[in-house]
């Protein structure tokens, strides 16, 4: 009972940022945010993060922590970015409310922290399908087997369906989640 109780909180809390995020028209800045700021600003301290939003159009994953955005980072996607994630291997990103499941020091991505996908909504739905749902969806870094992957490398969206930031900021927000965290996963 606790467990929905806090789903159904942090889902109203995230429905209310949500809507005053998007209610900006245009987005640039109307909706008071400096993400100049929350792009830059290092998370200093015991700052933990407690709860995540990743708005897929505005290529942004905000941390959150006791209510409070934080930060917000830049993000790469899936190779095909529009709508959720339905089957294996159509390198959307899904959509939806998730955990962290775990976290991965020693990921072939720098570190990972790894998203709940797919939950039993998402494997119904591929069924109906005739298709497997997928899995191995994470937030991480750059890959470790490109000699060449640097911060400027990968700009546009490149992964198979993940969440990709750069690997100083994947280092940041690894030290502050711990598995069990919610991420939702907007449009």
């Amino acid at each position: 009972m606790r467990k929905h109780i806090t789903t159904i909180l942090f889902l109203v809390l995230l429905s209310v940022t949500s809507c005053l995020y998007a209610a900006s028209a245009p987005r640039a800045k109307a909706d008071g945010i400096n993400r100049t700021y929350y792009y830059t600003a290092a998370l200093y301290g015991n700052i933990k993060v407690d709860s995540i939003a990743v708005h897929k159009a505005e290529h942004e994953l905000q941390a959150f922590s006791n209510g409070q955005l934080v930060k917000i980072y830049r993000v790469c996607l899936g190779q095909n970015p529009v709508g959720p994630k339905q089957v294996n291997g159509d390198k959307k990103t899904p959509e939806g409310l998730y955990r962290i499941s775990y976290r991965n020091a020693g990921s072939l991505y720098h570190k990972s922290l790894a998203i709940s996908y797919p939950n039993k909504q998402d494997v119904e739905r591929a069924k109906k399908m005739g298709e497997s749902a997928g899995g191995d969806v994470m937030i991480h870094g750059l890959p470790n087997f490109d000699a060449e992957a640097g911060p400027d490398k990968y700009t546009n969206d490149w992964t198979w369906g993940c969440i990709a930031l750069r690997n100083h900021e994947i280092d940041e927000l690894f030290e502050r989640v711990k598995p069990g965290t919610p991420i939702l996963i907007m449009p």
